[in-house]
């Protein structure tokens, strides 16, 4: 069976230095907000050219602790409506909930899975106050079509960029291409912790100083409160897992597009959908490898048959949620084609020429 995702081979590699960051955190005895935590920060404002990045525990609180930030700068308030891909992650949508804001679903285009900026422009309205993208499957979005709305109606862009590590657009990196960014490092990620972590990055200096307080309980000075914030901080011993992989993961992405370009170029099916090629501006890192196909339970046991392990990204719109009523009404047809017909082949940065071959040769068998 080729699987869908090995983490314990991904993460073999970094066992020694797992084990000597561990010792030095011990050694230290400072295990919340240390210097792991400070120097992956830097790192990572580095690796995505901005000049602040705040470690906070999950991509979600990223998501969540940017529209809180904006609401205490004034630039954002409870009722505000944002506008989200319909097709997305639910965590997108669920951020924006709890922030007290109102999403609005947009259509993705078919070809890319990607929120479509005629759809953006479409659904602004004068409650209309910020724009989250998202670089799903770890493709960019068209973020020089999504500033350009954004500049011309005064709204924020806010990319969530969980799948997006390393990702680029005209040179510039996924976490320096809107007003913010939230990561995960969610262990499947490309680039991913042992446990849950995540970040955010940003080029504004009073969101960074107020997301620093925010996710620390609201306060930059112990015991003293400036705003009703969370407890959501980056743990110090997934901030030192972090560094001894971040130095690799340029060379992990390149890996992935080797992968993604064999199979667009190799898979030669009428059944099968493939996900549109980046153009020469547009630098994937293919988190997933995401086809389309009408009969996908019937192309996935195929896939199985022939020892190939599959998965579907994600199975119910966020419309169909049974959590999610507000968003019945605006369901759309592309998003619910999206959701019916996805299926994700095995990609990683250790996916051997071998397997890929497997995988392309049971593609091309299916009819």
């Amino acid at each position: 069976m080729v699987p869908f995702l090995d983490l314990q081979k991904i993460n073999e590699p970094y066992r020694l230095s797992f084990h000597q960051a561990l010792d030095k955190m011990m050694d230290a005895g400072w295990f919340i907000l240390g210097k792991a935590v400070q120097e992956f920060e830097h790192s990572f404002a580095q690796f995505c050219g901005v000049q602040h990045c705040i470690g906070v525990a999950n991509g979600l609180d990223a998501l969540i602790l940017i529209l809180e930030g904006y609401k205490e700068l004034g630039k954002l308030k409870v009722g505000d409506e944002v506008l989200v891909p319909a097709n997305t992650y639910i965590a997108s949508i669920l951020a924006v909930f709890k922030a007290g804001l109102q999403p609005i679903l947009v259509a993705p285009s078919l070809e890319t899975f990607l929120i479509n900026p005629k759809e953006i422009e479409r659904n602004i309205s004068s409650k209309t106050k910020a724009i989250l993208p998202v670089h799903l499957y770890g493709q960019v979005c068209d973020m020089a079509a999504i500033n350009q709305l954004a500049r011309q109606h005064g709204l924020l862009v806010i990319e969530d960029a969980a799948q997006s590590h390393g990702a680029a657009s005209s040179g510039v990196r996924c976490g320096a291409l809107g007003d913010a960014a939230g990561f995960s490092f969610y262990p499947g990620k490309n680039l991913g912790a042992l446990g849950d972590a995540g970040a955010i990055t940003t080029n504004d200096a009073r969101l960074a100083e107020a997301l620093f307080a925010l996710r620390n309980y609201g306060s930059e000075k112990k015991y003293y409160n400036q705003y009703k914030g969370l407890n959501s901080r980056l743990d110090e011993l997934q901030a030192a897992f972090l560094m001894q992989k971040l130095p690799n993961l340029d060379a992990d992405n390149q890996h992935r597009k080797a992968i993604a370009a064999f199979y667009s170029a190799k898979i030669k099916n009428d059944l099968v959908n493939l996900p549109a090629m980046p153009s020469e501006q547009e630098q994937h890192v293919w988190h997933l490898f995401v086809l389309r196909v009408a009969n996908r339970q019937r192309f996935m046991q195929h896939m199985t048959d022939a020892g190939i392990q599959t998965m579907i990204h994600y199975p119910v719109p966020p419309s169909q949620q049974q959590g999610y009523p507000e968003l019945k009404g605006m369901s759309c047809p592309i998003t619910d084609t999206i959701h019916q017909e996805v299926v994700s082949l095995p990609i990683s940065n250790i996916l051997t020429v071998a397997d890929a071959e497997k995988v392309v040769a049971a593609v091309n068998s299916y009819h």
